[in-house]
Formats: C-alpha cells, structure tokens, sequence
C-alpha cells in the first residue's frame, strides 16, 4: 500500500463521482418525497465498484481489448466529463426520469455511473489494486457522509458553492485526463 497513490487515486475518484455536485440532484429528489437510504446506496455503489475493479480485465479480454487501449477511450470519457463540468453543458445523457430509491438513481448512475467504473478501469492501467480499493472505500465514506447530511450541506454549500467546486474538480479531471491519455497512448503505440 502506497499513501500518495491511495490518495491520488482517492482524488481522481473524487472529482469523477463529484458527489458534492450531486447535491442539487440529491436535495431535489428528498424534497419529491423520494426516500434514499444511504448505507444501502453506498454499499451498492461499493459493490458495483469492487467488482468492475476485479472482473473488469476480464470482461475487456473477451472483447479482445488491452487495458491501455481502454485507458485510452476512458482518458476520452474523463476529458469530456470535466468539459461538462466546467463548461455547464450536458454531453451525457443518463435518463432519470421516473427513477426513484437508493440503488436508481443514486447508487447507479449517479455514484458508479460509467464514468466512474471506466475510470476504475484506466486506473488500473497506472495504479496497484489494494491502492485503488482503499481509494473506493474512502470515496464511499465521504459518499455516505454526504448522502446522511446532503440537507445540511446544501444550506452551507448554497448553489454558487456547489458550482465552484464543480469547475475546480472539472479542470482536475481535465489535466487527470490529458496525463492518462499521455501515457496510455505512447505506452500503447509502442506495444503495436
């Protein structure tokens, strides 16, 4: 186990969950009258998560697709997600509506939404196994710290608060993205 990897990797996760972004989305669905059950949203999330992290190799190799080249494509998908975030445009579209409860919308799309499980996937390409574990499993205290106290935090945040951590995290994801695609793709172009 590496400290500074664990957080990097910690981080990365942070701004591509971006759960404090989420907070409207959140608050908007409680004030519907939608219940949403925390723990049960965050340990489905945790689960979906762990098992991309393990099984996600596997799954690639019978599409005939290397993990660099998949680091590749997430490096895209990455870049894109914090052109959203900065810019304010919705470039992908993840349909909510009539979706309700802790697993739908919350735990997926919202938390290990295919963002977060193709990053999962691109980190293992630069990352240890145990690093990024322990980088989900904080990510998901922090998600279910949020999910308990989302009204509380939304009062202190306000919505030009939430929208300036959204664009700091955008242009985090922006350099995350450039560097993963950087590294990906030399590495790639050198083993074809």
């Amino acid at each position: 186990m590496n400290l500074k990897e664990i957080i990097s990797v910690f981080l990365i996760l942070f701004s591509v969950i971006d759960i404090f972004g989420s907070i409207p989305i959140i608050i908007d669905m409680k004030k519907k009258g939608t219940t949403i059950e925390s723990f049960q949203a965050t340990l489905v999330s945790f689960v979906l998560m762990t098992i991309f992290l393990f099984a996600g190799e596997s799954l690639l190799s019978l599409f005939g697709v290397d993990v660099e080249s998949f680091a590749v494509a997430g490096s895209i998908i990455i870049f894109l997600m914090g052109v959203e975030m900065i810019v304010g445009v919705q470039i992908f579209k993840e349909d909510m509506e009539g979706a309700s409860g802790s697993i739908v919308p919350i735990a997926f799309p919202l938390i290990a939404g295919a963002g977060t499980l193709t990053t999962i996937l691109t980190l293992r390409a630069k990352y240890e196994i145990i690093d990024i574990e322990m980088a989900i499993v904080l990510n998901m205290m922090v998600v279910f710290a949020v999910l308990k106290g989302s009204n509380w935090l939304s009062k202190r945040l306000g919505r030009s608060g939430a929208n300036v951590l959204r664009k700091v995290f955008g242009i985090i994801l922006l350099a995350i993205a450039t560097k993963l695609f950087r590294e990906n793709f030399y590495l790639d172009v050198r083993m074809h």
